[in-house]
């Protein structure tokens, strides 16, 4: 999949306000611009679906045919254009579509199963893996959440993803993977208690004052990059700022 220009995927400025603008590319014709937005929204919501629809107690392979089902259906039908981004958040809309298709999945599943005739969305196993992942962590283990809450923390956990993978990328070019390898914990939380910034700096031969200053500039990194995420489909800078409160929020709730 080819790089959206001008947003955070591009070689410009990755921080452009980008208000909606996968939504919108997806929006025209065929271009290669209209398809490379296509599959990120796909590969940005796929785990957030999947998990609702094994939430709704479909079996692993069948919420996989129906996940991809329900993009093909998406794309076919253009349901994104329909999203008015005026009347609330594109999640909301796209969860709601997916309800809808669930209630009528029986009439299209001859014709969409796992991304009909769509060759740029193929079922990448790696995702599906990871979402099922995250689907017994958060539903099987007996957690007390709704479905659409499940799908919630899906979601904020799969834009926490994206941008730390745009962050790795950013760094293996700069060539500071190793380092980013390293230290990437201070982003995630993920070690308890994290290491001491001396016990680092003898590993790489640097000051702790060095990977101080390191682990600082990565969090102001981090924080870009989750924004720009957020700001793919929301329309206004205090809407990002309302959605990243709401990220949060479900990622820290106990």
């Amino acid at each position: 999949m080819q790089p959206l220009p001008a947003t955070v995927h591009g070689q410009g400025d990755p921080f452009v306000p980008t208000h909606w603008s996968v939504v919108q590319a997806a929006s025209g014709d065929e271009s290669e611009l209209a398809r490379a937005a296509l599959a990120e929204l796909c590969q940005t919501y796929w785990a957030p679906l999947y998990t609702f629809v094994r939430s709704r107690g479909h079996a692993v392979h069948d919420a996989q045919d129906l996940t991809q089902s329900f993009f093909a259906y998406v794309i076919e039908h253009k349901i994104y254009a329909r999203a008015d981004r005026a009347k609330g958040k594109f999640r909301s809309f796209l969860l709601a579509s997916l309800k809808n298709f669930m209630g009528h999945a029986y009439e299209r599943e001859q014709t969409l199963k796992r991304g009909g005739a769509y060759d740029f969305l193929p079922l990448d196993e790696a995702r599906a893996e990871a979402a099922e992942s995250l689907f017994q962590t958060h539903f099987a283990s007996g957690e007390p959440s709704g479905e659409d809450q499940l799908f919630v923390k899906s979601w904020a956990e799969a834009l926490v993803e994206a941008a730390l993978n745009r962050l790795a990328a950013e760094q293996k070019a700069e060539g500071k993977e190793k380092l980013f390898a390293k230290l990437e914990m201070f982003l995630t939380g993920s070690v308890d208690p994290l290491p001491t910034y001396e016990d680092l700096a003898a590993g790489f031969d640097l000051a702790a004052s060095s990977v101080r200053s390191q682990v600082t500039r990565l969090r102001a990194r981090f924080r870009e990059f989750l924004r720009a995420e957020v700001r793919r489909t929301v329309e206004t800078e205090a809407e990002v700022d309302g959605e990243l409160h709401e990220l949060f929020r479900v990622l820290t709730r106990g």
